[in-house]
């Protein structure tokens, strides 16, 4: 019997699962909720926006919860040959990449405002801007502080996160929990000095564009680093149940690639919205 149900191939036949059908009725629910709840739309003369909103975070949370629970049963119990990890390895490039043209958009919004500010031409349709960038009126970051604080957070993280990831090719079990450890602390603690710096901002989210592309490009990115952080928080869990293997860990890989590219989209963000636009010394004019 036991040989009748031995696999002889390379590939992972999925069984049936709940879990998409599950995940697209609880996006459904966030994306509606949030936009009822954002329009200040009742139905029925009730605002049901933030209750189906909390049932679609809920319900995201769970589907995330449950399913990459039952991928890692999947991965331990030698569903993820070499031919399986090699298209999961290919499905995570394209993720990432996704991810790249996302903040493209938001780098595209801000330099499209940064770069015509002062264009004759243009001046109509921005007129707020008052010609120059960071517009008139905006008292920006200093890049040299709680900036550049965050960048040296986050560089230190990279390489603590490089460290745990060789200490596992060594099959060093102490290496990796402590690279882990401090990675997840240094998130944590990156989150917080953003956390004080927008609570320090002298410029609002709405009513000028330099708020409106500034709060979305960083604060999207802020998002992703508590992602990643949640990430390698369940590597370090991993860690300790003894699920990966120097031959075996491919969610510990994936965590880190997505770690190095939340790394390298900072530094795109320092550079230009807290360094090129820095209105203190002129840079963004």
């Amino acid at each position: 019997m036991a040989e009748a149900h031995a696999k002889n191939h390379d590939y992972h036949i999925l069984e049936p699962s709940p879990w998409p059908l599950i995940g697209a009725v609880s996006a459904f629910l966030l994306t509606s909720g949030f936009v009822t709840w954002w329009k200040d739309i009742h139905i029925a003369g009730m605002d049901l926006g933030p209750i189906v909103f909390g049932a679609g975070v809920i319900g995201v949370l769970y589907t995330m919860l449950a399913w990459w629970t039952d991928v890692v049963k999947e991965a331990n119990t030698g569903s993820h040959t070499r031919v399986v990890q090699l298209h999961h390895r290919y499905g995570m490039i394209m993720f990432i990449a996704s991810e790249v043209m996302f903040f493209a958009a938001w780098f595209w919004a801000y330099f499209d405002a940064a770069l015509y500010a002062g264009d004759p031409q243009l001046y109509s349709r921005i007129e707020s801007l008052g010609g120059v960038w960071p517009p008139k009126g905006i008292e920006t970051f200093d890049p040299w502080h709680l900036p550049l604080l965050n960048t040296l957070i986050l560089l230190t993280s990279g390489t603590t996160v490089t460290w745990a990831h060789h200490a596992l090719l060594h099959n060093d079990r102490q290496g990796l929990k402590m690279g882990l450890w401090l990675t997840v602390i240094l998130g944590f603690v990156f989150t917080c000095v953003q956390a004080y710096e927008y609570s320090h901002a002298a410029f609002g989210f709405s009513g000028n564009i330099y708020g409106a592309t500034f709060f979305m490009a960083t604060g999207f990115h802020g998002a992703h680093v508590i992602i990643g952080t949640i990430f390698l928080a369940i590597c370090l869990l991993r860690a300790y149940r003894g699920d990966f293997t120097p031959q075996q860990h491919l969610g510990f890989e994936f965590a880190a690639w997505y770690w190095h590219f939340v790394d390298v989209v900072w530094l795109f963000l320092f550079a230009a919205i807290y360094v090129w636009g820095y209105g203190g010394s002129g840079a963004g004019h």
